[in-house]
């Protein structure tokens, strides 16, 4: 029989790499995403001998992340804007990365919104299990996403070829009419 030490590094083994991309797509910074992960690590080992079986493990383990997230973000300052361009104006290159510009325009939502509209749409949950992740109702969970939704378009613009009409790469969705449609 495997000890509790063994059974939790297992679990880390196989699910940490999703927690810590999770916490990147959360904060937008790969070192606060390890600090992040790493903390809520340690809140889910203090807990483990009560959750029991792996699927409520990694369940118990992301909401763990995004409520130290979202308690992380309630202590700091309004006014911090963490971003990873120096504040001297550089020369822009003709094509930007898409993957940085849909990071910039994350890291423009509030802590809620952007938990929100992560786990929505790049996590793939329905409704339903953002809002026991976020603990609040489904309602609140539409709400976040469809304001986030509206202040992603300007702050992508042209960056995501026929963003009206169509979704960028990957998860997100386009949504028109409050219709959300996958592209």
């Amino acid at each position: 029989m495997a000890s509790v030490e063994e059974e939790f590094t297992e679990f880390v083994a196989v699910s940490g790499a999703r927690l810590r991309r999770t916490a990147f797509m959360l904060c937008g910074n790969w070192h606060t995403a390890e600090d992040l992960t790493q903390t809520a690590l340690v809140k889910v080992f203090a807990s483990w001998r009560r959750i029991g079986r792996a699927q409520a493990a990694h369940a118990y383990a992301e909401r763990t992340l995004v409520n130290t997230y979202l308690a992380g973000r309630r202590t700091k300052s309004a006014r911090e804007v963490v971003t990873c361009q120096l504040p001297e104006h550089a020369v822009e290159s003709t094509s930007p990365d898409l993957r940085l510009v849909v990071l910039d325009a994350l890291a423009q939502l509030g802590p809620r919104s952007r938990a929100a509209v992560i786990l929505r749409y790049w996590e793939d949950l329905s409704v339903d299990q953002v809002a026991a992740l976020m603990d609040c109702n489904a309602g609140t969970v539409k709400s976040l996403c469809s304001r986030a939704l509206d202040r992603l378009r300007p702050l992508l613009g042209d960056a995501v070829p026929g963003s009206e009409q169509s979704s960028p790469p990957g998860k997100w969705p386009a949504v028109t009419n409050g219709v959300r449609h996958h592209g």
